[in-house]
């Protein structure tokens, strides 16, 4: 595993993280013990960072998660978790017009995660009309001991110059993939310049970069079922399509998931990418990512797939 340096935290992070979305049960069901058994294998594998949030399950990721880590060393783990997006499809019952919306929030997240403190604290809504109050509620937070440093998971350059604003945004996570490489024009310069780590979520599309999906696959997950028909499933044939593209460059010690992550780690402004994992092989493969290196010509094959914007 190799680590690298979040932004100004200056901690060591692997530079290939867990995203934990997975374990609260939308993309299919995940028993505990699997779940457990995945984030222990993470572990071991050498990753340090788990991404989460309170709208993951909804909840039942964080609570897998901090039954998994009650036996760890904490100091030597990362949490990223999220508040913000919890019910808000079907109505939040805060508005987070407040900054004891928030302060309510972190502290049924830190009851789930079973720790003291979370290491990264990230707003979870883009756009809402209240992202002063998540400011004001993650500095008072941070002086409390609660976070050790926040920060927003929203990919609009102006909301990243927000929480900034005392320059104290420690980490942006934002989307990117071999696949969707927008990104690479704004937000991620951006945060090179400011010295704000990031956190990459969706370097495997979602799966699809894994190679394992051919064009009439039906998806029976709530999180992928809307791309099934219509628009959604002509974009996913497409995607399927390119991504075939990969596979001449894959060989029997990388597959074509962990060229995705390697091109995701090879981009200017890029710290530590979160690919999702339901099983400890899934994990384990994820972890390997961090070791390959990818060949000029290699690069430049894979940036074909979607042009630099």
């Amino acid at each position: 595993m190799q680590y690298r340096s979040f932004g100004r935290t200056g901690w060591k992070v692997s530079s290939i993280g867990m995203g934990c979305w997975a374990l609260g049960g939308q993309w299919g069901p995940v028993p505990e013990n699997d779940a457990v058994s995945t984030i222990h294998a993470a572990i071991d594998a050498g990753i340090n960072l788990f991404d989460t949030a309170d709208s993951y399950g909804p909840r039942r990721s964080e609570e897998l998660l901090g039954k998994a880590l009650k036996k760890s060393d904490r100091t030597n783990v990362f949490i990223a978790t999220k508040a913000g997006n919890l019910g808000r499809p079907e109505g939040h019952p805060l508005s987070f017009s407040t900054p004891e919306h928030i302060y309510a929030c972190c502290d049924a997240s830190l009851h789930r995660l079973q720790t003291d403190y979370i290491d990264f604290y990230q707003c979870h809504v883009r756009e809402h009309p209240h992202l002063d109050i998540f400011l004001e509620a993650f500095e008072h937070l941070l002086q409390l001991g609660k976070i050790r440093a926040y920060g927003t998971s929203s990919f609009i350059t102006e909301e990243v110059q927000l929480f900034d604003r005392h320059a104290r945004c420690h980490v942006v996570q934002l989307p990117h993939s071999v696949i969707d490489r927008d990104h690479e024009r704004d937000v991620l310069p951006l945060c090179a310049s400011l010295d704000i780590g990031t956190l990459i979520r969706g370097p495997l599309a979602q799966g699809v970069l894994t190679g394992k999906f051919t064009p009439d696959h039906v998806f029976d997950d709530e999180t992928r079922a809307g791309w099934n028909t219509g628009d959604a499933h002509t974009r996913f044939q497409a995607r399927v399509a390119t991504v075939e593209k990969l596979r001449p460059l894959t060989r029997q010690d990388r597959s074509m998931g962990q060229l995705a992550l390697a091109f995701t780690l090879s981009r200017e402004g890029v710290t530590c990418a979160i690919p999702g994992a339901r099983s400890p092989e899934q994990a384990k493969a994820n972890a390997a990512a961090s070791n390959i290196s990818l060949a000029t010509d290699e690069l430049s094959l894979m940036e074909t797939l979607q042009p630099s914007p």
